[in-house]
């Protein structure tokens, strides 16, 4: 497909102006094993000569070093970048499967200290709530962040993983101008009442994993037989023994779809995730993560594929025969407390 320049769209009713797709850069870090400093850095040039302008990170990737790591390209590209990060989850390096999560004002507070520094700029574009605290009031956490918008610390605020309900309580605190959830072929929970309560009220989606983790470019078929032993898809239930067979069997359709097009099956993917903008009527700019360049530019060039009515109803039933979750744990998700 091609490499033209990718379009702007503003993200959501507030939000900033950015690349109709974004680019998540957690795997230049953390989570999927080796990661090669110079490719990663060719990927992220190669990203903005494309039109990308969103680049998404969290205080959790690496403990901070994939902040630190993403450093020297904002600074250099400042005025040109939307700076993405979160706060609210850490996973202790020790046990990479184990998440905790804090919403509380005085970690809050550290955490957009430390972002800052870590980051190099004197504001955060965008600042998500990584993953929900249910111990802690929402309209709080919602009001210190806030706050922080207030104080210039932070220009827009984010969200990821909550239900519909939730969303509509942070937004009657304060605009929420994005949505960071898993949105793909495999996985569509969202789209029963988070997809509905965020066009209602003019929040963009950011699908995140767009592209299975990889899975559904035929990048691996099985986690725990073909990655390295600190790839956390590892632990990911539909990765591994007979959920993995049986999901791989699911992308026949995807090829199918591909080599009518003379595309890659992971530019099918993403046209189908850019395609949801339309299908929903909302913003959605995918973060599809890659840490080559020549994937940066495979993957921009399928938001200008276009996947005919019939081709998306070939595609339209494998979400539904998934087998396995998407985490082990479910409980940190929005369709793991999505009433």
């Amino acid at each position: 497909m091609t490499d033209r320049t990718l379009p702007s769209v503003t993200l959501g009713r507030t939000g900033p102006e950015t690349g109709v797709q974004g680019l998540g850069c957690m795997g230049m870090s953390f989570g999927y094993g080796p990661a090669d400093a110079e490719q990663s850095r060719a990927a992220l040039e190669r990203a903005l000569e494309l039109g990308v302008t969103l680049y998404d990170t969290a205080d959790a990737y690496g403990a901070g070093e994939n902040e630190r790591f993403l450093a020297p390209f904002f600074k250099a590209h400042r005025d040109e970048v939307v700076v993405a990060t979160k706060f609210a989850l850490s996973i202790p390096p020790d046990d990479p499967g184990k998440r905790i999560i804090r919403n509380d004002a005085p970690y809050i507070r550290q955490s957009v200290e430390d972002s800052l520094r870590r980051l190099g700029v004197d504001v955060i574009d965008l600042y998500y709530m990584h993953r929900r605290d249910v111990d802690i009031p929402l309209e709080d956490t919602v009001g210190v962040m806030a706050d922080l918008v207030r104080e210039g610390k932070v220009k827009h605020l984010g969200l990821s993983e909550v239900t519909a309900a939730e969303l509509r309580a942070a937004h009657a605190v304060h605009p929420i101008a994005a949505l960071q959830s898993e949105w793909s072929l495999f996985s569509r929970d969202i789209e029963a009442q988070v997809v509905p309560a965020a066009r209602e009220l003019g929040v963009g989606l950011v699908p995140y994993s767009p592209l299975g983790r990889g899975f559904l470019t035929g990048a691996f078929t099985d986690a725990a037989k073909e990655l390295t032993a600190d790839d956390f898809r590892r632990s990911q239930p539909r990765f591994t023994g007979d959920n993995a067979a049986a999901n791989a069997a699911l992308l026949e359709p995807v090829r199918q779809v591909a080599e009518a097009h003379g595309a890659t099956p992971g530019q099918v993917a993403l046209a189908w995730a850019h395609q949801r903008a339309a299908v929903h009527g909302l913003t959605v700019v995918p973060i599809p993560g890659t840490r080559r360049a020549e994937r940066v530019t495979e993957n921009a060039g399928a938001a200008h594929l276009v996947l005919t009515g019939e081709e998306l109803a070939l595609l339209e039933p494998i979400a539904g025969r998934v087998a396995g979750d998407r985490y082990a744990d479910m409980t940190f998700t929005s369709a793991g407390r999505e009433g």
